[in-house]
């Protein structure tokens, strides 16, 4: 189960999010359909540092974020947690409810920041995928591209140098849920979750991280950090 929220959306509140909101998820849909499947949805919030899915937990809702910062990760075996892909507004979770045959999450969901979400039961979600295949193409477009992006990362543990690595993490970040503000990109990551997730040691994180700041490519910041030159980040990934 996931943490408890806000009740159902009023329909106000239904219109909102179908007018502001762009995700993939709901590409190519004809208004009307787009409007029949936001409505079936409910609405809720959910505090920062939450856990939404377990990994191994059966896969009946899926997720929809349409406001905050959350990110992927699994436990091993040896109770050592693994960071993977950060998604922001937009983006879907939970993605195993559409599947045919029950599963179970694939990932754990944590929240980084207070977040909203569009969730849907297993039940009325897959009615929906089956009334409207375009719908399905679309998760299977979103599957893809959290394929692509694990592809990418896997390749360079295995092929690419720590500082390509710690690089390569932030220009990711930089590129899919970094926040514009009037100094650069502001991206909520410590130097720890960095280092867990370039798969490299904290000191060694903190150490790239003091010498890009002496570059001006970065200012290190509490609990995250400025982007200030992206450029400059990709000379490390050669």
């Amino acid at each position: 189960m996931f943490s408890q929220g806000d009740a159902r959306m009023p329909a106000t509140g239904i219109a909102a999010v179908s007018d502001s909101l762009r995700s993939q998820f709901l590409d190519d849909l004809i208004p009307g359909q787009r409007k029949t499947i936001l409505a079936a949805a409910t609405q809720r919030g959910f505090a920062a540092h939450s856990v939404i899915t377990h990994q191994g937990h059966p896969a009946d809702h899926l997720f929809l974020l349409t406001k905050g910062l959350a990110r992927f990760f699994l436990v091993t075996d040896e109770g050592r947690k693994l960071l993977f892909r950060w998604i922001g507004p937009g983006d879907l979770f939970g993605g195993r409810a559409v599947l045919s045959n029950p599963s179970s999450y694939l990932f754990s969901t944590e929240t980084v920041t207070d977040c909203t979400a569009l969730v849907w039961n297993r039940q009325t979600i897959r009615g929906f995928v089956s009334q409207y295949p375009r719908l399905l193409e679309n998760a299977l477009l979103t599957a893809s591209d959290y394929l692509a992006w694990q592809v990418t990362m896997h390749v360079g543990l295995a092929c690419h140098t720590a500082r390509q690595r710690v690089a390569q993490v932030l220009v990711a970040l930089v590129r899919t849920v970094g926040e514009k503000v009037e100094s650069g990109i502001a991206l909520q990551i410590t130097n720890e979750e960095l280092a867990n997730a370039a798969n490299v040691t904290p000191f060694t994180a903190s150490r790239l991280m003091s010498e890009w700041q002496r570059e001006r490519a970065i200012v290190k910041r509490r609990g995250g950090v400025l982007v200030r030159s992206e450029e400059r980040l990709l000379l490390h990934l050669m």
